[in-house]
């Protein structure tokens, strides 16, 4: 379970980060609630919550396919590497500019592929596949 505790501890990092940058942005447009119509703020926090909507499923996943064996042994530090590296792409690429960028589709490609393998990873075990 080093793989879960290694890939959570990183996350938890970039989620300090954005919670930080979401934090700066409501004292630096002086709005406490909401976004206050400002596109910059609400970049920070779709960028904040894009996050946390997506990262504990996955790491959720990755969780059970480490604790149950699921797959080969290079599987879960695999799934681990792609959502690290495809979170903190996706956040580099809004962090830059909104809309589309290399780093915001590298991010979103990354992390559709872990929670896919996942799913079918965990599906797969609970229905007796494997």
């Amino acid at each position: 379970m080093n793989i879960t505790l290694i890939s959570a501890g990183l996350l938890a990092l970039l989620l300090f980060f954005l919670s930080a940058w979401c934090v700066a942005g409501r004292v630096k447009f002086k709005v406490l609630l909401g976004n206050g119509g400002n596109e910059e703020l609400t970049l920070r926090i779709r960028t904040h919550a894009n996050f946390t909507e997506y990262v504990p499923m996955a790491l959720g996943l990755i969780f059970l396919v480490e604790s149950t064996r699921i797959g080969p042994a290079w599987l879960p530090g695999t799934l681990g590497a792609m959502l690290v590296v495809g979170r903190l792409a996706h956040a580099y690429g809004l962090l830059r500019a909104p809309g589309l960028s290399t780093g915001r589709l590298l991010g979103m490609i990354l992390t559709m592929m872990v929670l896919a393998v996942g799913a079918v990873a965990t599906l797969g075990r609970g229905v007796g596949l494997w």
